[in-house]
Protein backbone atom coordinates (compact mmCIF):
# COMPACT_ATOMS: atom_id res chain seq x y z
CA UNK A 1 0.00 0.00 0.00
CA UNK A 2 2.83 2.48 1.03
CA UNK A 3 4.16 1.74 -2.80
CA UNK A 4 1.38 1.93 -4.17
CA UNK A 5 0.93 5.39 -2.92
CA UNK A 6 3.80 6.93 -4.72
CA UNK A 7 1.98 6.10 -8.00
CA UNK A 8 -1.78 5.80 -7.32
CA UNK A 9 -2.64 9.67 -7.06
CA UNK A 10 -0.75 10.60 -10.69
CA UNK A 11 -4.51 10.48 -12.69
CA UNK A 12 -6.37 11.64 -9.92
CA UNK A 13 -5.11 14.94 -9.81
CA UNK A 14 -7.31 16.88 -12.41
CA UNK A 15 -9.79 15.70 -9.79
CA UNK A 16 -8.38 16.87 -6.91
CA UNK A 17 -7.62 19.94 -8.71
CA UNK A 18 -11.48 20.52 -9.53
CA UNK A 19 -12.80 19.48 -6.07
CA UNK A 20 -10.64 21.44 -4.27
CA UNK A 21 -10.43 24.71 -5.98
CA UNK A 22 -7.04 24.71 -7.20
CA UNK A 23 -5.19 24.69 -10.36
CA UNK A 24 -3.53 21.82 -12.09
CA UNK A 25 0.12 23.14 -11.31
CA UNK A 26 -0.63 23.53 -7.48
CA UNK A 27 -2.29 19.87 -7.92
CA UNK A 28 1.34 18.31 -8.37
CA UNK A 29 2.30 19.03 -5.13
CA UNK A 30 -0.01 16.28 -3.74
CA UNK A 31 3.17 14.10 -5.14
CA UNK A 32 6.21 16.19 -4.59
CA UNK A 33 4.97 16.20 -0.79
CA UNK A 34 4.41 12.69 -0.56
CA UNK A 35 8.13 11.74 -2.21
CA UNK A 36 9.99 14.43 -0.31
CA UNK A 37 8.97 13.16 3.42
CA UNK A 38 9.22 10.07 2.37
CA UNK A 39 12.64 10.10 0.75
CA UNK A 40 14.17 11.85 4.09
CA UNK A 41 12.71 9.24 6.43
CA UNK A 42 14.04 6.27 4.03
CA UNK A 43 17.65 6.67 4.60
CA UNK A 44 17.34 7.25 8.46
CA UNK A 45 15.01 4.46 8.93
CA UNK A 46 18.02 2.30 10.22
CA UNK A 47 18.69 4.74 12.69
CA UNK A 48 15.69 5.28 14.02
CA UNK A 49 15.15 1.48 14.00
CA UNK A 50 18.31 1.34 16.35
CA UNK A 51 17.41 4.82 18.68
CA UNK A 52 13.45 3.94 19.29
CA UNK A 53 13.51 -0.10 18.20
CA UNK A 54 12.48 -1.60 15.12
CA UNK A 55 9.22 -3.40 16.17
CA UNK A 56 8.31 0.24 17.83
CA UNK A 57 9.68 2.26 15.03
CA UNK A 58 7.38 0.39 12.44
CA UNK A 59 4.14 0.37 14.61
CA UNK A 60 4.88 3.97 15.04
CA UNK A 61 4.80 4.28 11.09
CA UNK A 62 2.33 2.00 10.75
CA UNK A 63 -0.01 4.39 12.79
CA UNK A 64 1.10 7.92 11.06
CA UNK A 65 0.45 6.24 7.85
CA UNK A 66 -3.00 5.04 8.38
CA UNK A 67 -4.17 7.66 10.37
CA UNK A 68 -2.75 10.07 7.98
CA UNK A 69 -4.50 8.18 4.86
CA UNK A 70 -7.84 8.89 6.32
CA UNK A 71 -6.99 12.71 6.61
CA UNK A 72 -6.00 13.25 3.42
CA UNK A 73 -9.76 11.61 2.25
CA UNK A 74 -11.13 14.04 4.28
CA UNK A 75 -9.34 17.19 3.61
CA UNK A 76 -10.77 19.72 2.93
CA UNK A 77 -8.36 22.03 1.25
CA UNK A 78 -5.02 22.07 -0.72
CA UNK A 79 -3.03 23.38 1.90
CA UNK A 80 -4.10 20.58 4.79
CA UNK A 81 -4.00 17.94 1.83
CA UNK A 82 -0.28 18.66 1.17
CA UNK A 83 0.23 19.00 5.31
CA UNK A 84 -1.15 15.07 5.21
CA UNK A 85 0.55 13.91 2.41
CA UNK A 86 3.87 15.19 4.13
CA UNK A 87 2.65 13.07 7.20
CA UNK A 88 1.45 9.95 4.66
CA UNK A 89 5.27 9.87 3.24
CA UNK A 90 6.93 10.84 6.65
CA UNK A 91 5.10 7.34 8.37
CA UNK A 92 5.47 5.28 4.81
CA UNK A 93 8.75 6.19 4.88
CA UNK A 94 10.06 3.46 7.50
CA UNK A 95 7.40 0.85 6.28
CA UNK A 96 9.85 -0.40 3.14
CA UNK A 97 13.01 -0.96 5.02
CA UNK A 98 11.61 -2.09 7.86
CA UNK A 99 9.48 -4.70 6.25
CA UNK A 100 12.78 -6.31 4.25
CA UNK A 101 15.26 -5.81 7.83
CA UNK A 102 12.59 -8.19 9.26
CA UNK A 103 12.44 -10.56 6.67
CA UNK A 104 16.51 -10.56 6.69
CA UNK A 105 16.76 -11.18 10.45
CA UNK A 106 13.86 -13.71 10.23
CA UNK A 107 15.48 -15.76 7.18
CA UNK A 108 18.91 -17.15 7.32
CA UNK A 109 21.38 -16.26 4.56
CA UNK A 110 20.24 -19.13 2.54
CA UNK A 111 16.05 -18.82 2.39
CA UNK A 112 16.43 -14.94 2.11
CA UNK A 113 15.82 -15.20 -1.57
CA UNK A 114 12.64 -16.77 -1.07
CA UNK A 115 11.58 -13.86 1.16
CA UNK A 116 12.70 -11.23 -0.56
CA UNK A 117 11.41 -12.30 -3.39
CA UNK A 118 7.74 -11.96 -1.92
CA UNK A 119 8.55 -8.55 -0.75
CA UNK A 120 10.10 -7.99 -4.33
CA UNK A 121 6.39 -8.95 -5.64
CA UNK A 122 4.95 -5.56 -3.72
CA UNK A 123 8.27 -3.60 -4.59
CA UNK A 124 7.30 -3.81 -8.41
CA UNK A 125 3.90 -4.51 -9.04
CA UNK A 126 2.63 -1.63 -6.97
CA UNK A 127 4.30 1.15 -9.15
CA UNK A 128 2.79 -1.26 -12.02
CA UNK A 129 -1.21 -1.56 -11.01
CA UNK A 130 -0.98 2.21 -9.22
CA UNK A 131 -1.88 4.43 -12.04
CA UNK A 132 -4.76 2.15 -13.40
CA UNK A 133 -6.35 1.19 -10.45
CA UNK A 134 -6.29 5.06 -9.25
CA UNK A 135 -8.02 5.59 -12.77
CA UNK A 136 -10.57 3.43 -12.06
CA UNK A 137 -11.08 3.81 -8.50
CA UNK A 138 -11.38 7.59 -9.35
CA UNK A 139 -13.45 7.35 -11.86
CA UNK A 140 -16.10 5.12 -10.42
CA UNK A 141 -15.93 6.09 -6.96
CA UNK A 142 -13.86 9.59 -5.45
CA UNK A 143 -10.09 10.43 -5.44
CA UNK A 144 -10.70 10.38 -1.34
CA UNK A 145 -11.06 6.59 -1.88
CA UNK A 146 -7.39 5.85 -3.34
CA UNK A 147 -6.56 7.21 0.61
CA UNK A 148 -9.85 5.27 2.31
CA UNK A 149 -8.57 1.78 0.70
CA UNK A 150 -5.15 2.20 3.43
CA UNK A 151 -7.44 2.43 6.38
CA UNK A 152 -8.46 -1.79 6.51
CA UNK A 153 -4.65 -2.79 5.33
CA UNK A 154 -3.36 -0.63 8.08
CA UNK A 155 -5.35 -1.68 10.67
CA UNK A 156 -5.23 -5.40 10.05
CA UNK A 157 -1.03 -5.45 9.80
CA UNK A 158 -0.34 -2.61 12.82
CA UNK A 159 -2.69 -5.67 14.88
CA UNK A 160 -0.12 -8.54 12.97
CA UNK A 161 3.12 -6.66 14.04
CA UNK A 162 2.01 -6.11 17.41
CA UNK A 163 1.24 -9.86 17.86
CA UNK A 164 4.67 -11.50 15.69
CA UNK A 165 7.15 -9.01 15.33
CA UNK A 166 9.72 -9.05 18.05
CA UNK A 167 13.02 -7.32 17.55
CA UNK A 168 16.39 -9.16 17.80
CA UNK A 169 19.05 -9.52 20.61
CA UNK A 170 21.25 -7.25 19.08
CA UNK A 171 18.43 -4.68 18.43
CA UNK A 172 17.55 -4.60 22.02
CA UNK A 173 21.00 -4.13 23.14
CA UNK A 174 21.75 -1.01 20.73
CA UNK A 175 18.49 0.65 22.40
CA UNK A 176 19.42 -0.23 25.48
CA UNK A 177 22.98 1.61 24.91
CA UNK A 178 21.30 5.08 23.95
CA UNK A 179 21.87 6.63 21.00
CA UNK A 180 23.08 10.26 20.61
CA UNK A 181 20.96 12.57 18.67
CA UNK A 182 22.39 14.02 15.54
CA UNK A 183 20.97 17.25 14.87
CA UNK A 184 23.15 18.44 11.84
CA UNK A 185 23.09 15.23 10.07
CA UNK A 186 19.47 15.31 10.67
CA UNK A 187 19.27 19.18 8.81
CA UNK A 188 21.53 18.74 6.54
CA UNK A 189 19.55 15.35 5.03
CA UNK A 190 16.73 16.97 5.50
CA UNK A 191 17.54 20.25 3.08
CA UNK A 192 19.59 18.36 0.80
CA UNK A 193 17.38 15.52 0.12
CA UNK A 194 13.90 17.54 0.35
CA UNK A 195 15.46 20.40 -2.44
CA UNK A 196 16.92 17.17 -4.72
CA UNK A 197 13.62 15.58 -4.69
CA UNK A 198 11.79 18.81 -5.68
CA UNK A 199 14.03 19.76 -8.43
CA UNK A 200 14.19 15.89 -9.89
CA UNK A 201 10.40 16.72 -9.63
CA UNK A 202 9.57 20.35 -11.18
CA UNK A 203 13.12 20.82 -13.07
CA UNK A 204 11.39 20.12 -16.51
CA UNK A 205 8.23 22.08 -15.78
CA UNK A 206 10.28 25.28 -14.70
CA UNK A 207 12.52 24.51 -17.11
CA UNK A 208 15.66 23.49 -15.62
CA UNK A 209 18.63 26.29 -15.48
CA UNK A 210 16.63 28.50 -16.86
CA UNK A 211 14.76 28.77 -13.73
CA UNK A 212 16.49 31.03 -11.04
CA UNK A 213 14.80 28.55 -8.22
CA UNK A 214 15.83 25.12 -9.57
CA UNK A 215 19.37 26.59 -9.70
CA UNK A 216 18.86 27.43 -5.76
CA UNK A 217 18.00 24.31 -5.40
CA UNK A 218 20.80 22.47 -7.28
CA UNK A 219 23.27 24.36 -4.92
CA UNK A 220 21.45 23.81 -1.83
CA UNK A 221 21.51 19.50 -2.54
CA UNK A 222 24.94 19.74 -3.81
CA UNK A 223 26.26 21.49 -1.13
CA UNK A 224 24.26 19.57 1.81
CA UNK A 225 24.40 16.47 0.45
CA UNK A 226 28.38 16.42 0.28
CA UNK A 227 28.25 18.15 3.75
CA UNK A 228 26.26 15.28 4.95
CA UNK A 229 28.70 13.01 3.56
CA UNK A 230 31.95 14.51 5.24
CA UNK A 231 29.92 15.19 8.35
CA UNK A 232 28.50 11.49 8.55
CA UNK A 233 31.89 9.82 7.57
CA UNK A 234 33.18 10.97 11.61
CA UNK A 235 30.60 10.65 13.33
CA UNK A 236 30.53 7.87 16.12
CA UNK A 237 27.21 7.60 15.41
CA UNK A 238 25.72 8.80 12.24
CA UNK A 239 22.04 8.83 11.40
CA UNK A 240 23.20 7.35 7.66
CA UNK A 241 26.02 4.77 8.08
CA UNK A 242 28.64 6.38 5.07
CA UNK A 243 30.94 3.60 5.81
CA UNK A 244 29.20 0.97 4.62
CA UNK A 245 29.97 2.13 1.07
CA UNK A 246 33.53 1.08 1.67
CA UNK A 247 32.13 -2.24 1.13
CA UNK A 248 32.62 -2.48 -2.72
CA UNK A 249 29.71 -5.04 -2.80
CA UNK A 250 27.14 -2.81 -0.72
CA UNK A 251 28.09 0.17 -2.89
CA UNK A 252 27.72 -1.62 -5.86
CA UNK A 253 24.40 -2.79 -4.81
CA UNK A 254 23.56 0.91 -4.42
CA UNK A 255 24.16 1.66 -7.47
CA UNK A 256 22.35 -0.90 -9.75
CA UNK A 257 19.54 -0.77 -7.43
CA UNK A 258 19.13 3.68 -8.58
CA UNK A 259 19.79 2.21 -11.88
CA UNK A 260 17.09 -0.54 -11.49
CA UNK A 261 14.32 2.37 -10.04
CA UNK A 262 15.65 4.26 -12.95
CA UNK A 263 14.53 1.71 -15.71
CA UNK A 264 11.62 0.52 -13.41
CA UNK A 265 9.96 3.90 -13.17
CA UNK A 266 10.98 4.98 -16.89
CA UNK A 267 9.77 2.00 -18.62
CA UNK A 268 6.53 2.81 -16.61
CA UNK A 269 6.39 6.14 -18.18
CA UNK A 270 7.50 5.77 -21.34
CA UNK A 271 4.82 2.74 -22.48
CA UNK A 272 1.33 4.53 -21.39
CA UNK A 273 2.46 8.14 -22.34
CA UNK A 274 3.45 6.58 -25.91
CA UNK A 275 0.15 4.85 -26.14
CA UNK A 276 -2.10 7.63 -24.45
CA UNK A 277 -0.70 11.02 -26.47
CA UNK A 278 0.63 9.28 -29.85
CA UNK A 279 -1.83 6.60 -30.61
CA UNK A 280 -5.16 7.53 -28.50
CA UNK A 281 -5.45 4.94 -26.11
CA UNK A 282 -7.91 5.65 -23.37
CA UNK A 283 -5.90 5.60 -19.51
CA UNK A 284 -7.90 2.22 -19.01
CA UNK A 285 -6.57 0.72 -22.47
CA UNK A 286 -2.92 1.32 -21.62
CA UNK A 287 -3.02 0.31 -18.10
CA UNK A 288 -4.22 -3.21 -19.72
CA UNK A 289 -1.34 -3.14 -21.63
CA UNK A 290 1.03 -2.96 -18.82
CA UNK A 291 -0.68 -5.12 -16.74
CA UNK A 292 0.42 -8.23 -18.81
CA UNK A 293 4.08 -7.54 -17.78
CA UNK A 294 2.89 -7.14 -14.30
CA UNK A 295 1.49 -10.81 -14.43
CA UNK A 296 4.69 -11.84 -15.62
CA UNK A 297 6.29 -10.66 -12.96
CA UNK A 298 3.66 -12.17 -10.55
CA UNK A 299 4.88 -15.88 -11.94
CA UNK A 300 8.63 -14.65 -12.12
CA UNK A 301 9.29 -13.49 -8.50
CA UNK A 302 8.78 -16.83 -6.53
CA UNK A 303 10.88 -18.91 -9.35
CA UNK A 304 13.62 -16.07 -8.84
CA UNK A 305 12.73 -16.91 -5.14
CA UNK A 306 13.78 -20.56 -5.62
CA UNK A 307 16.67 -19.72 -8.38
CA UNK A 308 18.71 -18.08 -5.37
CA UNK A 309 18.76 -20.81 -3.19
CA UNK A 310 21.09 -22.77 -6.49
CA UNK A 311 22.86 -20.15 -8.74
CA UNK A 312 24.82 -17.56 -7.42
CA UNK A 313 23.37 -13.91 -7.39
CA UNK A 314 25.77 -12.62 -9.48
CA UNK A 315 24.93 -14.57 -12.38
CA UNK A 316 21.03 -14.18 -12.28
CA UNK A 317 21.88 -10.34 -11.94
CA UNK A 318 23.89 -10.60 -15.35
CA UNK A 319 21.35 -12.53 -16.92
CA UNK A 320 18.64 -9.64 -15.39
CA UNK A 321 21.11 -6.87 -17.12
CA UNK A 322 21.31 -8.30 -20.23
CA UNK A 323 17.70 -9.13 -21.01
CA UNK A 324 16.69 -5.63 -19.84
CA UNK A 325 19.40 -4.20 -22.06
CA UNK A 326 18.00 -6.20 -24.81
CA UNK A 327 13.94 -5.23 -24.68
CA UNK A 328 15.57 -1.73 -24.59
CA UNK A 329 17.16 -2.27 -27.41
CA UNK A 330 14.68 -3.97 -29.15
CA UNK A 331 11.95 -1.44 -28.33
CA UNK A 332 13.99 1.32 -30.38
CA UNK A 333 13.57 -0.99 -33.33
CA UNK A 334 9.81 -1.77 -32.57
CA UNK A 335 8.79 1.54 -31.29
CA UNK A 336 6.27 3.14 -34.14
CA UNK A 337 2.92 4.79 -34.53
CA UNK A 338 1.86 1.48 -36.60
CA UNK A 339 2.14 -0.47 -33.52
CA UNK A 340 -0.93 -2.90 -32.76
CA UNK A 341 -2.21 -3.41 -28.95
CA UNK A 342 -0.72 -7.42 -29.36
CA UNK A 343 2.65 -5.99 -30.16
CA UNK A 344 2.19 -3.16 -27.42
CA UNK A 345 1.45 -5.48 -24.66
CA UNK A 346 4.42 -7.98 -25.80
CA UNK A 347 7.09 -5.48 -26.06
CA UNK A 348 6.25 -4.64 -22.27
CA UNK A 349 6.14 -8.19 -21.69
CA UNK A 350 9.70 -8.11 -22.68
CA UNK A 351 10.65 -5.44 -20.44
CA UNK A 352 9.46 -6.59 -17.53
CA UNK A 353 11.48 -10.22 -17.82
CA UNK A 354 14.37 -8.70 -16.91
CA UNK A 355 13.20 -7.01 -13.92
CA UNK A 356 12.48 -10.36 -12.27
CA UNK A 357 16.07 -11.48 -12.26
CA UNK A 358 17.23 -8.00 -10.79
CA UNK A 359 15.21 -6.89 -8.00
CA UNK A 360 15.90 -10.16 -5.72
CA UNK A 361 19.46 -10.91 -6.46
CA UNK A 362 20.73 -6.92 -5.67
CA UNK A 363 19.12 -7.35 -2.33
CA UNK A 364 20.93 -10.13 -1.53
CA UNK A 365 24.15 -9.19 -2.52
CA UNK A 366 23.86 -5.80 -0.27
CA UNK A 367 24.07 -7.62 2.36
CA UNK A 368 27.44 -9.61 1.90
CA UNK A 369 29.83 -8.88 4.43
CA UNK A 370 27.64 -6.47 6.40
CA UNK A 371 27.38 -7.52 9.84
CA UNK A 372 23.52 -8.09 11.23
CA UNK A 373 23.79 -5.28 13.25
CA UNK A 374 23.41 -3.27 10.22
CA UNK A 375 20.67 -5.15 8.26
CA UNK A 376 18.40 -2.35 8.89
CA UNK A 377 20.96 -0.02 8.09
CA UNK A 378 21.32 -1.92 4.63
CA UNK A 379 17.50 -1.91 3.93
CA UNK A 380 17.21 1.90 4.68
CA UNK A 381 19.92 2.62 1.95
CA UNK A 382 19.08 0.49 -0.78
CA UNK A 383 15.31 1.27 -0.61
CA UNK A 384 16.37 5.20 -0.62
CA UNK A 385 18.63 4.65 -4.05
CA UNK A 386 15.85 3.03 -5.64
CA UNK A 387 13.13 5.48 -4.72
CA UNK A 388 15.54 8.06 -5.91
CA UNK A 389 16.47 6.20 -9.27
CA UNK A 390 12.62 6.19 -9.24
CA UNK A 391 12.25 10.04 -9.38
CA UNK A 392 15.81 10.58 -11.65
CA UNK A 393 14.22 8.16 -13.79
CA UNK A 394 10.68 10.18 -14.09
CA UNK A 395 12.63 13.33 -14.55
CA UNK A 396 15.15 11.91 -17.15
CA UNK A 397 12.34 10.31 -19.45
CA UNK A 398 10.09 13.75 -19.06
CA UNK A 399 13.44 15.90 -20.42
CA UNK A 400 14.56 13.65 -22.93
CA UNK A 401 11.07 13.02 -24.42
CA UNK A 402 10.79 17.19 -24.65
CA UNK A 403 14.53 18.13 -25.99
CA UNK A 404 14.64 15.15 -28.09
CA UNK A 405 11.54 15.71 -29.58
CA UNK A 406 12.16 19.44 -30.18
CA UNK A 407 14.99 18.15 -31.71
CA UNK A 408 14.15 15.96 -34.30
CA UNK A 409 11.09 18.37 -35.10
CA UNK A 410 13.83 20.86 -36.26
CA UNK A 411 15.51 18.59 -38.13
CA UNK A 412 12.00 16.98 -39.99
CA UNK A 413 11.24 20.43 -40.46
CA UNK A 414 13.57 20.75 -43.29
CA UNK A 415 12.24 18.53 -44.89
CA UNK A 416 8.73 21.02 -45.65
CA UNK A 417 9.94 23.38 -47.67
CA UNK A 418 7.98 24.36 -50.99
CA UNK A 419 10.48 23.59 -53.25
CA UNK A 420 10.95 20.23 -52.03
CA UNK A 421 8.56 18.28 -54.58
CA UNK A 422 7.56 15.28 -52.10
CA UNK A 423 6.21 18.10 -49.51
CA UNK A 424 3.98 20.11 -52.48
CA UNK A 425 2.65 16.92 -53.54
CA UNK A 426 1.26 15.90 -50.20
CA UNK A 427 0.14 19.29 -49.41
CA UNK A 428 -1.84 19.37 -52.84
CA UNK A 429 -3.50 15.90 -52.24
CA UNK A 430 -4.48 16.71 -48.67
CA UNK A 431 -6.01 20.29 -49.83
CA UNK A 432 -7.48 18.29 -52.93
CA UNK A 433 -9.05 15.32 -50.65
CA UNK A 434 -10.16 18.98 -47.80
CA UNK A 435 -11.59 20.88 -50.76
CA UNK A 436 -13.83 17.50 -52.03
CA UNK A 437 -15.16 17.19 -48.96
CA UNK A 438 -16.88 20.60 -49.16
CA UNK A 439 -13.81 22.89 -47.74
CA UNK A 440 -13.17 26.55 -49.61
CA UNK A 441 -9.76 26.22 -51.41
CA UNK A 442 -7.84 28.15 -48.45
CA UNK A 443 -9.31 26.28 -45.38
CA UNK A 444 -8.16 23.39 -47.18
CA UNK A 445 -4.99 25.16 -47.50
CA UNK A 446 -4.91 25.61 -44.34
CA UNK A 447 -5.77 22.43 -43.25
CA UNK A 448 -3.37 20.77 -44.85
CA UNK A 449 -0.84 22.32 -43.50
CA UNK A 450 -2.40 21.82 -40.19
CA UNK A 451 -2.20 18.05 -40.39
CA UNK A 452 1.36 17.77 -41.70
CA UNK A 453 2.49 19.92 -39.20
CA UNK A 454 0.62 17.62 -36.53
CA UNK A 455 2.08 14.47 -38.14
CA UNK A 456 5.72 15.30 -38.03
CA UNK A 457 5.51 16.59 -33.78
CA UNK A 458 4.36 12.60 -34.14
CA UNK A 459 7.35 11.66 -35.66
CA UNK A 460 9.13 13.65 -33.77
CA UNK A 461 7.68 12.34 -30.58
CA UNK A 462 8.05 8.74 -31.42
CA UNK A 463 12.00 9.17 -32.53
CA UNK A 464 12.65 10.79 -29.47
CA UNK A 465 10.44 7.96 -27.60
CA UNK A 466 13.66 5.77 -29.71
CA UNK A 467 16.05 7.65 -28.30
CA UNK A 468 15.13 7.41 -24.34
CA UNK A 469 14.80 3.41 -24.71
CA UNK A 470 18.35 3.99 -26.20
CA UNK A 471 19.70 5.62 -23.17
CA UNK A 472 18.21 2.93 -21.15
CA UNK A 473 19.37 0.07 -23.02
CA UNK A 474 23.17 1.70 -22.66
CA UNK A 475 22.51 1.92 -18.92
CA UNK A 476 21.56 -1.52 -18.58
CA UNK A 477 24.44 -2.85 -20.70
CA UNK A 478 26.99 -0.86 -18.18
CA UNK A 479 25.30 -2.59 -15.12
CA UNK A 480 25.88 -6.06 -17.14
CA UNK A 481 29.45 -5.43 -17.32
CA UNK A 482 29.35 -4.34 -13.27
CA UNK A 483 27.70 -7.93 -12.51
CA UNK A 484 31.24 -9.68 -12.67
CA UNK A 485 33.08 -7.61 -10.33
CA UNK A 486 30.79 -8.63 -7.63
CA UNK A 487 31.74 -11.18 -4.65
CA UNK A 488 31.03 -14.71 -5.67
CA UNK A 489 28.43 -16.03 -2.87
CA UNK A 490 27.57 -19.95 -1.86
CA UNK A 491 23.38 -20.13 -2.29
CA UNK A 492 23.15 -23.29 -0.46
CA UNK A 493 25.17 -21.99 2.76
CA UNK A 494 24.68 -18.01 2.09
CA UNK A 495 27.93 -16.68 2.97
CA UNK A 496 30.70 -14.86 1.11
CA UNK A 497 33.47 -17.13 -0.88
CA UNK A 498 36.97 -15.39 0.25
CA UNK A 499 38.41 -16.44 -3.39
Amino acid sequence: MEVLDTSIANVALPYMAGNLGSSNDESTWVLTSYLVSNAIVLPISGWLAGALGRKRFFIGCLGIFTVSSLLCGLAPSLGLLLLFRVLQGAGGGGLQPMAQAILADTFPPQQRGLAFALYGITAIMAPTIGPTLGGWITFNYSWRWIFFINLPVGVITWFLVRRFVEDPPYLTRLKSAGVKLDYVGIALLTLGIGALQVLLDKGQEDDWFGSRFITTLVVVATVCLISLVIWEWFQKAPIIDVRMFKSFNFASSCLMMFTLGILLFSALVLMPQFLQTLLGYTSQLAGLALSAGGLVLLFEMPIMGQLTTKLQARYLIAFGWLALSIAMFYSTQRIDLQISFKAAVLLRIAQVIGLGFLFVPISLVAYIGIAPEKNNAVAGIVNFMRNMGSSVGTSLVTTLIARRSQFHQARLVEYARPDNPNFQNTVNGLAERFAHSGLGTNEALSRAYAQIYRTLQNQAASLAYIDTFMVLAVGAAIMFCLTFVLKKNHPGAGHVALE
